[in-house]
């Protein structure tokens, strides 16, 4: 059963994207689960389950905790709506090609205090931390993660399963690849493109474009060997 969408708002780019699942199965139960869970439950979903190969993940040790479902391996059985809620992008790929033949859809968490421009686009998956900002005209490919306070510009594409850490900030139009980690606070100029696979470490500050597979740290940013 899904709830109604965001009917409070009608120019909310979430109401226009989907409607809201009542109900919310966890893939993934560490310490972003619980980030996901709260801001599901700040959104009206109730988190009825999760799956992780640790039956006592912090997910199900939460007062309010979700029901341990089985270990990572099952979660492709699954029919009900779910997201992915691992943090590692290694552990994500690899479970999120096992996903495939899953029996419904993934759903996006958005967290009700972040700021979506109408003219954003939000692919199936993503999660939308508390205080982030995802401007206008900005495209967020499936199973992305814009965390706490992210702030992502006018025009940016982010890729399939990126990870926009906290607190990290993207100029207008920049470009991030598929599998990229953008680390806690770290800046990328406007107009950039950062390729697939990066890392770009906390606290950098990016300049110029960024090689696919490649790790950058510091101010200003530079590849580390």
């Amino acid at each position: 059963m899904y709830a109604a969408a965001y009917a409070a708002n009608p120019s909310d780019p979430r109401e226009a994207m989907t409607s809201v699942p009542s109900e919310l199965v966890l893939i993934g139960g560490g310490g972003h689960a619980v980030v996901v869970a709260e801001a599901a439950r700040a959104s009206g979903i109730r988190v009825v389950g999760v799956y992780d190969d640790d039956e006592r993940c912090a997910a199900c040790r939460e007062p309010d905790g979700a029901q341990w479902l089985g270990p990572l391996a099952h979660a492709g059985e699954l029919d009900s709506p779910w997201i992915l809620s691992l943090g590692d992008l290694g552990l994500r790929a690899a479970v999120l090609a096992r996903l495939t033949s899953a029996g419904a859809p993934a759903e996006r968490v958005l967290h009700p205090s972040a700021v979506i421009s109408p003219t954003a686009t939000l692919g199936r998956g993503v999660f939308v931390g508390p205080l982030a900002v995802v401007h206008a005209r900005a495209r967020v490919a499936a199973h992305a993660i814009v965390n706490t306070g992210a702030i992502v510009e006018h025009d940016c594409e982010i890729g399939e399963n990126v990870h926009l850490a906290p607190r990290c900030v993207l100029g207008g139009a920049v470009r991030v690849g598929a599998n990229t980690l953008v680390g806690l606070g770290a800046a990328v100029l406007p107009g950039l493109a950062i390729g697939a696979r990066c890392t770009l470490g906390a606290g950098a500050v990016v300049r110029g474009g960024v090689d696919e597979n490649a790790r950058v740290v510091g101010v200003p940013a530079r590849p580390l060997h």
